[in-house]
């Protein structure tokens, strides 16, 4: 779904406007929230502090052992019944003097005083069960807990005990039976500083939190107000001094192409434009009109470089065509000779590549192999491998042994190489009838040889110098003896340098064990094995060398058509 610069702006601008609209309210709703919580936490805490002040330390010492002795006897108890319930309390009962109650209308006085403090008692703690133990209860509702009545006090509020002095920090709760309460707590210090109790009051913030709820949405419905009429005003706004003027921009714009295909020559709709608003629009309007005048130039100019194109394009078909055509691509090669099987392919990075192999009789007996990469890419290692090629095949079918070739044709490749273009090759001549195989290595990578029922190993010879690096090199040849069932694989760098998305090669490594994995197929399909083997590596990554692989199995001896 496609929304106009208008929609969008109008939506921009209400997100925003909520936006800042939320943060406003939620600030000033913090603000206010923490502002009433310190207030009733310092209340809280005050009214503690005076309550444990009001009352006779000394005395709360005397209720407290009194009642830590008949407690230690049975700590924490639980009640099977209302019996044992009420003779539990009656222990206490003989402790309860004049001064207690005394005690008692004072804290009274204080709650009663104080309308929001909803509970006031006195506490004293039993380290050794971890609880504690009321003392005085100021309530005088059903709900008042007498004394000796004894709450769990859990590990994680323990901790405020390890400062007696300090007392309760004031914190707020809120629970579904009391509702939200601001809690706090005094340490009762005897004469001589001993801290035998805590006098705790807990106040109300019920109202309050119902005020606050009032706060919120009062500011809530102020700020939306305020929010809207804000938004409106700078829609309008932006709508005049911006969205207008752009649409009459893109109205221009969509005509340009009808205009120039219809071929008017009155003015155009951009040229027309009139847009005088001082800003960066302006400025834009005066780059759309230049901007038509360059594309005006700009179509004029590419009608040109685009014949120059297809007409570069028609020619390098032509060239790939040329290319394919002069590598041997009809397989099998030789259907009447039963002592060999031979077969290549030929993947290059672009239209024409530099890569190049070759096989051919150069007598009844003998059957010449070669494989070459020249450096570069494109056209002009096109024409500098038909010119490698040429060279070598000619001197090779002139019967001159591999290095003689190898040596003649870089002597001839060197004149004239003002490119600096260079090949490395590698070249061998199988003797048909007895299996000798004579070969030279110019700068190329080995190839990997497979005994009979073996697996494909390296062919490790010390290759030479690369064909038109340098004048006056001769190149040695190395031979071996190859046995029925013998094959040879040959490639250019491009299948080992094929590089994945993650930018790793396929390596020696894994071609060898690529081969391996199908050492038994014919290679004729071995070779399509190797090059999926590769593609599913590389996968959507770009081909950027090319790839050529050469395959000869050596089947049996003999010479001759008839063998």
């Amino acid at each position: 779904m496609k929304f106009s610069l208008k929609k969008k702006s109008i939506l921009y601008v209400l997100v925003i406007a909520l936006v800042l609209s939320s943060v406003a309210v939620f600030i000033g709703y913090q603000v206010y929230s923490n502002t009433m919580d310190e207030h009733y936490e310092t209340t809280s805490l005050d009214l503690a502090k005076t309550a444990s002040a009001l009352v006779d330390a000394d005395k709360v010492d005397e209720y407290v052992q009194g009642i830590m002795e008949i407690y230690r006897k049975n700590p924490m108890p639980e009640f099977a019944t209302a019996q044992e319930e009420a003779d539990y309390y009656a222990q206490y009962a003989g402790l309860k003097d004049e001064s207690y109650r005394e005690m008692f209308s004072i804290l009274q006085s204080v709650k009663e005083n104080n309308r929001d403090v909803q509970y006031l008692y006195l506490f004293a703690l039993d380290p050794e069960s971890k609880s504690g133990v009321y003392i005085l209860d100021a309530d005088t509702s059903e709900s008042a807990c007498p004394m000796g009545t004894w709450d769990i006090i859990y590990p994680e509020n323990y901790a405020v005990f390890e400062d007696p002095e300090r007392g309760f920090p004031a914190y707020i709760t809120q629970t579904e039976e009391f509702g939200w309460l601001c809690s706090a707590g005094a340490p009762i210090t005897t004469s001589d500083g001993t801290v035998v109790a805590y006098a705790m009051i807990e106040v109300s913030m019920n109202d309050v939190m119902a005020d606050r709820a009032d706060f919120l949405r009062n500011i809530s419905a102020a700020m939306a107000v305020a929010t809207v009429i804000m938004a409106v005003i700078f829609i309008l706004l932006v709508n005049r001094s911006v969205v207008k003027p752009i649409n009459q921009l893109a109205a221009a714009a969509s005509s340009f192409v009808d205009e120039k295909n219809a071929g008017e020559d009155r003015k155009s709709a951009i040229s027309q434009l009139n847009i005088h608003t001082g800003d960066e629009i302006e400025a834009l309007c005066d780059a759309v009109k230049k901007m038509e005048i360059d594309i005006d130039n700009f179509i004029v100019h590419i009608s040109k470089i685009t014949a120059e194109k297809e007409r570069i394009g028609a020619e390098l078909n032509v060239a790939t065509q040329i290319q394919a055509d002069m590598l041997p691509r009809i397989f099998p090669a030789f259907p009447e000779r039963k002592e060999f099987d031979i077969y290549a392919t030929m993947n290059p990075a672009k239209e024409v590549g530099g890569d190049f192999y070759d096989f051919f009789l150069v007598d009844d007996d003998h059957l010449a192999v070669v494989i070459a990469d020249v450096s570069g890419k494109g056209v002009p290692a096109a024409l500098f491998m038909v010119i490698a090629k040429t060279l070598i095949k000619n001197h090779a079918q002139n019967k001159d042994t591999p290095g003689s070739v190898f040596t003649q044709t870089n002597a001839q490749l060197c004149e004239g190489n003002d490119a600096g273009l260079f090949v490395t090759a590698w070249m061998g001549v199988l003797e048909i009838s007895t299996g000798s195989f004579i070969y030279v290595n110019a700068g190329h990578n080995p190839p990997l040889l497979k005994r009979a029922g073996g697996a494909y190993e390296w062919l490790k010879s010390r290759p030479g110098f690369v064909l038109a690096g340098m004048e006056g090199v001769r190149y040695r040849e190395n031979s071996l003896q190859l046995e029925p069932g013998d094959c040879l694989y040959l490639y250019t760098d491009g299948v080992t340098e094929a590089t994945s998305g993650a930018q790793e090669l396929f390596g020696e490594e894994r071609l060898q064990h690529t081969l391996n994995e199908s050492k038994d197929l014919p290679v004729d399909q071995l070779l399509p094995k190797v090059k999926q083997a590769i593609d599913t590596f590389v996968g959507e990554a770009e081909q950027f060398d090319d790839i050529t692989m050469l395959g000869l199995e050596y089947r049996e001896k003999g010479g001759g058509l008839n063998g």
